[in-house]
């Protein structure tokens, strides 16, 4: 969108990290980021230009030398502030989570957690940089292997887990001696530019990890270009098997994690209480916007004796803004994921699904603008109905029945989704 009036001008603005320093865009276009609990502008993302972009691949690539050269203890201390640091500012990090991206505080003081937990992993890798030596493999011949940094490497975030996941990427690079570039999620980009901050005053130096932003043109930047020798994507099937093609095709290394459809496999003698306890945090929780999420549980034996306890334990969830006190879902991230999960309700219904709890039209008193779907139970889910077929990534739960144990491994593994199963018994 063309940025434009006195409003735009007032918003804040998302830097971009090239070689150590936060700066402005210098580009035209611009997109919103919006909390999606008001649909309020919480500020305004760029669209990196080319220039800026090939300036943060030469700042990563220029870094590189001296970075590969730095002893790995000394690389570890960095990582050894950062987790400090984090720890220092973690409600402030959660808060921009719940800002941008709508999870309860608590649910976002997970999210930064678990990305914590891969950068106290960092300060440990040596033993995972070791290589191998076998001795005599012919006559005279002994053989070695050195495990050595790629050089520039790239992070494709999604919006999901915006602390998380790009801590899942570029600790582990740059403390093995790699540079990065990352782009986070255009929705919300907030808590990347922090961290980064935080990682620079730990001690990472000047373009050792630099941020762009943007959607398609710069993915495909980040593909294309020559001197980025890995990249790491987590995000929607389209669009993930479009980046590992492209940029496998142009002698990348490339790990892509996808699409989901995780089950839960419930039997007859799971005890109740603590089954529904798990189900209804892990498929409503996060307002089911986790690539971990269970949204399809097969129940052996029937589904009776459980549809009342699940019914009671979805209904006592409670939908409000993410920083209120009490809130146990929160929104989903945009009016198209919104849309998209209710049409696929339907399409459930449509099909011959029972919706035991309709999570459409849920109005937040004080966010009526928000983005929010309640907690949905289908039940009679048959595999060929659309809302099992699809990643709904949504607050829904689709609910089957078999007989068997092997019944229900069969409906699992004809999924053609993965990801986890659980099995209660």
């Amino acid at each position: 969108h063309e940025a434009d009036g006195d409003f735009f001008r007032l918003q804040p603005t998302v830097k971009l990290l090239i070689n150590g320093e936060f700066k402005d865009s210098s580009t035209d276009s611009w997109i919103n980021v919006t909390n999606p609990a008001t649909q309020d502008v919480v500020s305004r993302l760029p669209l990196t230009t080319v220039a800026e972009f090939n300036a943060a691949v030469q700042a990563a690539k220029d870094a590189f030398p001296a970075w590969r050269a730095t002893p790995v203890p000394t690389r570890q201390r960095v990582m050894l502030k950062f987790q400090e640091l984090i720890r220092q500012n973690w409600d402030e990090l959660a808060k921009s989570v719940t800002t941008e991206q709508g999870k309860t505080f608590q649910d976002a003081k997970g999210d930064v957690f678990r990305g914590l937990e891969v950068v106290e992993a960092a300060c440990g890798i040596a033993p995972l940089l070791m290589g191998e030596t076998v001795e005599n493999v012919a006559g005279g011949i002994d053989c070695y292997s050195l495990r050595q940094p790629l050089g520039v490497c790239a992070g494709i975030c999604p919006f999901n887990f915006p602390a998380m996941v790009p801590l899942w990427m570029y600790p582990l690079a740059v403390t093995a001696g790699n540079t990065f570039v990352l782009k986070p999620s255009e929705k919300d980009p907030g808590a990347s530019l922090m961290l980064a901050d935080l990682a620079m005053q730990a001690g990472l130096p000047r373009g050792v990890l630099n941020i762009v932003h943007g959607t398609r043109d710069v993915v495909n930047n980040i593909l294309d270009h020559p001197d980025i020798a890995a990249v790491s994507f987590v995000g929607g099937d389209a669009a993930g098997r479009y980046i590992y093609g492209r940029a496998a095709a142009n002698g990348k290394r490339v790990q892509c994690n996808l699409g989901a459809k995780n089950h839960a496999v419930v039997l007859p003698d799971a005890d109740v209480d603590s089954t529904v306890k798990a189900l209804t945090g892990a498929s409503f929780g996060a307002a089911g916007q986790r690539c971990m999420a269970i949204s399809a549980v097969v129940f052996v034996g029937g589904f009776e004796r459980w549809r009342e306890p699940m019914l009671e334990a979805a209904k006592s969830l409670k939908v409000n803004g993410g920083m209120e006190p009490d809130a146990d879902v929160g929104p989903m991230i945009t009016p198209q994921a919104k849309q998209r999960a209710e049409a696929l309700i339907q399409a459930g219904i449509d099909q011959g699904a029972q919706c035991l709890l309709d999570g459409r039209g849920v109005v937040v008193p004080g966010y009526e603008k928000g983005n929010f779907v309640g907690p949905t139970l289908l039940a009679g889910v048959q595999p060929h109905m659309d809302c099992y077929k699809q990643e709904i990534f949504g607050p829904v739960l689709s609910c089957l029945e078999v007989n068997t144990l092997d019944e229900a491994i069969a409906v699992v593994n004809a999924n053609p989704y993965g990801n986890g199963t659980a099995i209660f018994t």
